[in-house]
């Protein structure tokens, strides 16, 4: 599809998905798209049913298909398999760094912290559909550095239940911080502290 399509576009299925994730769903990309979600395994998301804005604000709502054979049973733990928590939360930065990309945020994103988490339930190997609804409060750019920032609130469920609340998730998309050349050693081949140049 043409990036006009894509800025346009009100859902995604699995196939588009992983077409992002490789950068490959846009024919016509910008100088700068760089965003990407994540490939599988750690791909939190199978499909995203509607993507909404509304000036400064805006809606996700996307899911994920629990999977029985899932990585993280076969690890977390032991005995006890669960899909870690943690994984949820990445799940809403991954959507809110798709959110960054979708409204024409230029460059490679990037977690940068929540506000509380609270869990009431857990996602076990015989659930069926993890589903996440994020209210977007505020998507911004900023125009001295040229980065995006996005800012949502967001309830988790699995089969229907909610079992998480994630407020003030936060994730940005900014220019200079890619690393394509690994595993060669190169100028971004070390982290540490962003600094603003």
């Amino acid at each position: 599809m043409t990036y006009q399509e894509f800025m346009e576009r009100g859902h995604f299925d699995l196939k588009e998905i992983l077409a992002i994730a490789y950068g490959n769903l846009v024919s016509d990309p910008p100088e700068g798209m760089d965003a990407k979600l994540p490939a599988p395994p750690f791909l939190m998301v199978d499909r995203i049913l509607s993507v909404t804005k509304d000036n400064r604000h805006g809606t996700i709502v996307a899911e994920q298909d629990v999977r029985l054979d899932a990585w993280y049973f076969q690890c977390h733990l032991p005995g006890d398999p669960v899909q870690p928590g943690c994984l949820c939360v990445d799940a809403v930065w991954q959507l809110l760094g798709f959110y960054c990309l979708w409204r024409g945020a230029l460059g490679t994103g990037r977690a940068l912290g929540c506000g509380e988490i609270f869990f009431s339930g857990q996602i076990r190997p015989y659930n069926r559909v993890v589903r996440y609804e994020v209210n977007v409060k505020r998507f911004q750019r900023l125009k001295d550095s040229g980065a995006s920032i996005v800012i949502g609130d967001a309830n988790i469920f699995v089969d229907n239940e909610p079992i998480m609340t994630l407020k003030d998730a936060r994730t940005g998309v900014f220019h200079g911080i890619a690393y394509p050349d690994y595993p060669h050693k190169s100028k971004n081949a070390v982290g540490g502290v962003m600094v603003r140049e």
